[in-house]
């Protein structure tokens, strides 16, 4: 009976791991409110669900917020950036949508515009976990963010779906904003860390040292 109250116990830490899951998607939706903190939030989400949330550990909520105040001012200038520019492109896209309604070749152009907006949607999807997980200048952070864009193009489709799917779901109904946002960040920690530990081999290492440290002391 002791076993059940270990917290290390599998049932205590799937408790946890929903409680985290909720609590960060809770914290995200807030700390999105003000619009221009959209950056460091995000990067806090992802930071949080990669690092904690994914490898079961304890400190999600702190992790979370440390990572929010580290990168407040970065986020905000990244925020600055990409938020009108979302504005922008969607307008024209709703411009586009409209005039493919009213007459045959507003669809060919909807269809390329839509293909051509993958690179900025890339790139604002690539920016935040890059920012929560690395030390980048605004104009560094942004370059990589459009490297990895193109150079890993599988994976960018795979996240900008994620993505699609997840705010599709978040705006038709209530629900999924209660734990779609963390699960969301969980999801994208899967595909993009393989990217990541490509270009930073020496934390791959300290990680499974990690993990054989814990193995051991199992």
């Amino acid at each position: 009976m002791a076993g059940i109250f270990d917290p290390k116990n599998d049932l205590w830490r799937t408790v946890s791991a929903i409680a985290d899951v909720c609590c960060l998607s809770l914290m995200w939706v807030i700390a999105c409110l003000p619009v221009v903190t959209i950056g460091p939030a995000t990067a806090a989400l992802y930071f949080s669900a990669s690092q904690y949330v994914r490898h079961w550990e304890v400190g999600a909520i702190r992790g979370f917020l440390r990572s929010f105040r580290q990168n407040l001012r970065q986020g905000i200038l990244a925020s600055l950036i990409l938020v009108p520019l979302a504005v922008l492109l969607y307008i024209c896209w709703d411009v586009l949508a409209v005039m493919a309604g009213e007459f045959s070749g507003g669809l060919v152009l909807l269809a390329a515009y839509t293909i051509l907006l993958l690179l900025p949607v890339g790139i604002g999807l690539w920016v935040f976990p890059l920012l929560g997980r690395f030390t980048f200048s605004l104009g560094g952070l942004f370059r990589t963010a459009a490297s990895l864009t193109m150079v890993h193009l599988p994976t960018t489709l795979a996240v900008t779906a994620v993505a699609a799917l997840s705010l599709g779901l978040c705006v038709r109904f209530l629900l999924p904003v209660f734990f779609l946002p963390a699960l969301t960040a969980l999801a994208h920690s899967f595909l993009m860390e393989r990217v990541f530990r490509r270009y930073a081999p020496e934390e791959e290492a300290a990680e499974a040292l990690e993990e054989e440290e814990e193995d051991l002391g199992n």
